[in-house]
Parts: structure tokens; C-alpha cells; sequence
């Protein structure tokens, strides 16, 4: 199957052969048709399977006829050229809500380079961390998509700045991560603001429980497309798990492991912002060119922190799970899980961070001893074994018989080629060589240090 046979706008078809795309993906294939039908949808598909493409290919087809349709009978009451409104308020015909700014800009970026062929598609995104005011000069605009976080939203909702008589589109991207982040109440009053005649399409990793239940209540007669749901494993990249004894373990061999000569770029996910920050700057003074990015940062910093990535300038990225989705960078080659996440979906969502576009990837877990239970929960929700590892000179004191590992005397994947890791750095440590007091975290009883 072709995109062109999917029935798109054929400015639409040379966009995506400027960018490189060859055939739609098994989402992108179920669910065009059915968004170009004017069906409502809700989608359960895996990170990185092209749901962005699904709901916005369809939505910039809508635009493109529309406007085709205007130029050669101008009564027929779409304008060809949208007019600013210097005062009053936008009048937006999409919307497409987020969990986090990182996918906000993701979705936006798309939407430009998906029109790029079809005249002037004006979108805007309205996400915090951003001046209010250059918010307002984007909305005077009157963009036609309209790219958001649900709280930034609903202030400019409350100023007066967005008409909604003129949406035709709603979508709600990652909504199982948006209900995780407490946003239910806020994407009710958004969502009663809107016409009823709209379209819905709402995506997320698993349709189950809450999510499902929000979709059935804002969609009319559904269409429901699950595609390589988010327990299927990903073949391409390589899964272990490291035990280790304590967070200063923990620590030397994260040291340890990064300074392969395989790990090119990586992404090491931490439980906290107070974990990235202090992570990232005892990396950077152990030399590596490592940065930290989680939801206190403001927005230019957040931005000039990925563009650095992006661009080869940062090696190391330390995040909370604000980075676990969204966040697109084919030269990641290494994730490593510092602290296990809350969830086995968070764990697919972080490992897909790396292994992007065909790409293989490693993911890579630090997990303590007593951890053992979360792990054998990932491998039931993965229903992939994880591998797990010792590295010489970083054995733990404590084996357990679940622990044992699987490949007796093994360096791990990210510990061939080492250079250095002799196990007796003290940058984990306080400075003035002292140990903070300890702390437990409430999931997993795991000790940990305050340099976390």
C-alpha cells in the first residue's frame, strides 16, 4: 500500500515524498480512510508506529480540498485566505491537545513540513513556559490548527482569545499520559467548550479503564484501531537490567556504562527533577556532556537543551518521564532506566526513545534487588524476557536466585568496549567525601541517596 492510495490530497503525497516517507504504517493505513470518511476514532498504537501522520495527514487533506474548492467558487463560504484577527478572537478549525511541550512542538513541526506543498497552513502552539504575549501574537494570527496543553489552554480560553464555532477537528494525542498527569478535569471543560458536530480521534497507548471510558464519552460511534499495542515487544532493540546494591553501586556504573565507545547519544530517565538535575551535573563534572530537561525548566531552556541533542552538541540527556514521549531524535542509541518507572507502559514509552527510525537501540535498567518484582512485571506487560547482566568489577553483593543472571560472566551491552570503570569513582558520593541521609521510595522500597 501506498500513501496514494489512501486517497490523499496530492500536494500532500509530494510533501511526504520530499520527507522521505515510502509506504504508511499499519496505523497510518486504518486510520486515514477512516478520518477521511469523517469518522470519529479511538486508536491504541505503540510510540514511534506514525499516529502523528494518522491524524494529521487527514486534517491538512481537509484544508487543502476546502481551499481548492474556495479558489474555484468563492461563494461556497471557506475563505482562501485566512484573515488575522488583530482583536478579536481565533477561530481555530483544529485542535490537538498534548500532555507535554516537547510533543506540542513535535505535532506542530509536522503539521509544517506534512502542508508544506499546500499553501499556507497557519498553526500555532499554546503550551506553558512560554510568554503569554507571544501566545497572544500567535493567536491573532488565526491559525487554523491549533497545537496545546490543556492548562496553557484554558487560560487563554478564560481571556476570551479562541472562538470554537469554526472547529471541525478535535484530537487528543497520548491521552493515557494526559489523564496520568491529572489533566481529566481540564480536557472536560475543553472539550464542552467545542461544537458537538466535530470529529474526534483520540490516541493513546491502551484504550483500557479511564481512557477508554473518556473516549467513549467525547466520540460518536467510534471507529477502534488497535495497532501493535504498546505490550508488543520491540525487536530491534536490545533489553537489559543491572541489580545493584545501593545508589552509589548504581551510580559507578552508570559511569561505567556510558563510557562505552557504543553508546553514541543516550537518555538516562530518573524518578524526580531534584534526580535529573543533581544526575546531570555530577556527569558533567565527571566529563561527559550531559544535560538535564524535566517540567521546571522554562521553555527556551527546554528548547535549547533538545536542540543541542539534536544537533550532536549533548551526549548524555538526564529526564524525568516529560521526555519519555515526544521526543524524536534517530541518533539515541542508549536509554538507560536509573530509577525503574512507575509503569510498565512508561517503560515502552522510554526504551522508544532509542531504536527510532529502523535504527537498533539498547535500553538499559538499573534496578535494585528489591526492584525484582517491577521487572518481572515489565516482562509480563512486554512479554519479552529482559536480559539480565553483571559487569566484572561491578558485581552486587546480593544474588538472589530471580536474579541470577540469564548469560553467566557478561559485560552488558553497553560495557564492551569500555573505557574506563575500574569501580572506585566517589563523584556519587557528597561532596567532602560524606553520604547523604537516605530516602525510600514508596513503589519499590528501594534506598536511595539524595545524589539521585
Amino acid at each position: 500500500m501506498t500513501f496514494a492510495t489512501l486517497g490523499l490530497h496530492p500536494d500532500i503525497i509530494k510533501a511526504l515524498v520530499d520527507a522521505g516517507y515510502e509506504a504508511p504504517t499499519p496505523v497510518q493505513q486504518q486510520a486515514i480512510p477512516a478520518a477521511l470518511e469523517g469518522r470519529d476514532l479511538m486508536v491504541s498504537s505503540q510510540t514511534g508506529s506514525g499516529k502523528t501522520a494518522a491524524f494529521m495527514l487527514p486534517a491538512i487533506h481537509l484544508f487543502a480540498t476546502t481551499k481548492q474548492a474556495a479558489a474555484a467558487a468563492p461563494s461556497a463560504g471557506y475563505p482562501v485566505k485566512r484573515t488575522r484577527h488583530a482583536t478579536g478572537p481565533a477561530r481555530p478549525r483544529m485542535l490537538v491537545l498534548t500532555p507535554t511541550r516537547e510533543l506540542a512542538l513535535q505535532v506542530t513541526a509536522a503539521a509544517d513540513k506534512y502542508s508544506t506543498h499546500v499553501g499556507h497552513v497557519n498553526v500555532a502552539s499554546i503550551l506553558g513556559g512560554m510568554p503569554m504575549s507571544r501566545q497572544r501574537q500567535a493567536l491573532s494570527r488565526n491559525p487554523e490548527i491549533l497545537v496545546a496543553t490543556p492548562g496553557r489552554l484554558l487560560d487563554h480560553m478564560r481571556g476570551g482569545k479562541i472562538d470554537w464555532s469554526q472547529l471541525q477537528l478535535l484530537v487528543l494525542d497520548e491521552a493515557d499520559r494526559m489523564l496520568d498527569m491529572g489533566f481529566i478535569e481540564a480536557i472536560d471543560s475543553i472539550v464542552a467548550a467545542l461544537p458537538q458536530t466535530r470529529q474526534t480521534m483520540l490516541f493513546s497507548a491502551t484504550l483500557d479503564g479511564v481512557v477508554g471510558r473518556l473516549g467513549q464519552r467525547i466520540t460518536r460511534d467510534p471507529l477502534v484501531v488497535r495497532v501493535a499495542g504498546a505490550s508488543t515487544s520491540q525487536e530491534n532493540i536490545q533489553q537489559r537490567v543491572h541489580f545493584v546494591d545501593d545508589v552509589s553501586h548504581k551510580g559507578r556504573l552508570l559511569d561505567h556504562l556510558l563510557r562505552d565507545l557504543s553508546v553514541d547519544q543516550a537518555v538516562v530517565f530518573t524518578s524526580t527533577k531534584r534526580d535529573a538535575d543533581a544526575i546531570a551535573e555530577r556527569l558533567s563534572a565527571a566529563g561527559f556532556s550531559a544535560a538535564a530537561l524535566h517540567g521546571d525548566m522554562q521553555q527556551n531552556a527546554r528548547n535549547r537543551t533538545l536542540n543541542a541533542l539534536r544537533n550532536g552538541g549533548l551526549r548524555v540527556l538526564v529526564a524525568t518521564d516529560v521526555a519519555a514521549r515526544g521526543i524524536d531524535v534517530p541518533t539515541i542509541t542508549h536509554v538507560f532506566n536509573f530509577d525503574l518507572p512507575r509503569s510498565p507502559e512508561d517503560y515502552v514509552h522510554r526504551i522508544g526513545r532509542t531504536g527510532r527510525a529502523g535504527r537498533d537501540g539498547f535500553a538499559i535498567s538499573l534496578a535494585h534487588h528489591a526492584e525484582t518484582r517491577s521487572v518481572r512485571d515489565i516482562e509480563r506487560f512486554t512479554r519479552q524476557n529482559i536480559l539480565i547482566e553483571v559487569v566484572p568489577g561491578f558485581e552486587p553483593r546480593r544474588t538472589t536466585s530471580s536474579e541470577r543472571p540469564r548469560k553467566a560472566g557478561s559485560t552488558g551491552s553497553a560495557g564492551r568496549n569500555a573505557k574506563s570503570g575500574d569501580g572506585k569513582r566517589s563523584w556519587y558520593s557528597k561532596p567532602g567525601g560524606g553520604r547523604s541521609d537516605s530516602s525510600r521510595r514508596s513503589r519499590s522500597g528501594n534506598t536511595n541517596s539524595s545524589y539521585r
